[in-house]
Parts: C-alpha cells; sequence; structure tokens
C-alpha cells in the first residue's frame, strides 16, 4: 500500500486518482502508525515551503518521515520534492526535511516568466528506476517558481527553462522527488508513477 501524506499542503486528489487509474493501492493517511505501516509513501505539496514546513511540523509528522524514508520507497512530488531538501529560501530561510543534500532558490534567471508553467522535456543525466522503459522525448508538466541546487549525482533528470532545471531527483536508496507533477504528466507521468509503485 502507498500512503499518500495528506497534512493540509498537498494535491492529494489528483495524486490518488492517478494511483487508482493504475491499480495500485493507496491511501490518505494523516498519522504516523498509517506511514509506518505503508510499503511506500508520496509526499505532495502546494503552496509555499515554509507553511508547507509549518504544517508538516504541526502535524507531528516529521519524525516518522525522515526515519520511514530510510527503508522504503519515498516520493516527493512538486513542493513535496523541494521539502525533501536542507534548506528553502521562499520568503525566508527554512529547514526542510533534509533527506536530500542542497537548498532550494528562485528561479531568478533574467527574461524567464515565472512562475514555469508548462511541458518540458526530460533530459537523462543519470540511471534512475522511476525512468525505466522511457524514451529520450518524454515531456513532463511544471508549474514552480523555486527550483532545487543540488549535485549532479542527485539528479535523475532535469529540463531546459533559463538553465537546467532539476526535473527528478533521488538519493540513490529509497528517496526520489519529481518537480513536475507525474499524475498531470499524460502518459508519461503515469509511467513514472507505475515505475514507482514497482519499487515495492
Amino acid at each position: 500500500m502507498i500512503a499518500i501524506i495528506d497534512y493540509g499542503a498537498g494535491n492529494i486528489f489528483s495524486v490518488k486518482n492517478a494511483l487508482d487509474y493504475l491499480g495500485l493501492e493507496n491511501s490518505l493517511v494523516s498519522d504516523a502508525e498509517s506511514i509506518k505501516s505503508a510499503d511506500a509513501v508520496i509526499l505532495p505539496g502546494v503552496g509555499a515551503f515554509p507553511a508547507a514546513m509549518e504544517k508538516l511540523g504541526n502535524s507531528g509528522l516529521i519524525d516518522v518521515i525522515k526515519e520511514e524514508a530510510k527503508r522504503k520507497p519515498f516520493l516527493g512530488i512538486c513542493l513535496g520534492m523541494q521539502m525533501l531538501f536542507e534548506k528553502g529560501y521562499e520568503f525566508e530561510e527554512c529547514d526542510g526535511l533534509g533527506l536530500i543534500s542542497g537548498s532550494v532558490r528562485f528561479m531568478d534567471e533574467p527574461d524567464l516568466i515565472i512562475p514555469h508553467m508548462g511541458w518540458n522535456k526530460l533530459e537523462k543525466l543519470n540511471d534512475c528506476p522511476l525512468l525505466n522503459g522511457l524514451g529520450d522525448n518524454e515531456y513532463v508538466y511544471f508549474v514552480h517558481s523555486y527550483k532545487a541546487e543540488c549535485a549532479d549525482e542527485n539528479i535523475a533528470a532535469y529540463s531546459e527553462y533559463g538553465g537546467r532545471v532539476p526535473a527528478l531527483v533521488f538519493d540513490g536508496k529509497f528517496v526520489y522527488g519529481a518537480q513536475f507533477h507525474p499524475e498531470k504528466s499524460g502518459d508519461t507521468g503515469l509511467k513514472i508513477l507505475k515505475n514507482f509503485g514497482e519499487l515495492i
């Protein structure tokens, strides 16, 4: 069973609908025991980094998330991906979950339309099980104004938007993050979610 964490700052129903469509058993959860008993975990997220981290902190789930991410497949989506990093700088400096080394900063390159909204091509950088079966001409859907800054070894795929934007990140063990919305990215996104389900 895949636990989708419901902490009041996630686009949970579109993620759940995608997993249901794929036939992947899932449940919306908001308690530590459900996360511990799940086979895999998804952390969705929409909104601002500090507010989402505050809500996650108020939920009392940060410690169990950090522990479970060491032993089972864990996927952060959009803001949920950004929260995987050590620091975010949206409005203010804010601690993240620290599951992947790096930080999240505003996309301030000149002449960019922000927020970045639309379809962009995935450029593979490192082998990653979530990319299994995908070709070299895959597009996914983004909605964001901030991007991760991390080591190349933690980037499975990126997109070009005023420079390289980490699109799919991972820690090389159990933790994965998608800056794009796989649940809104057509067949490519569904394949990525299916690959995540097959990690169980």
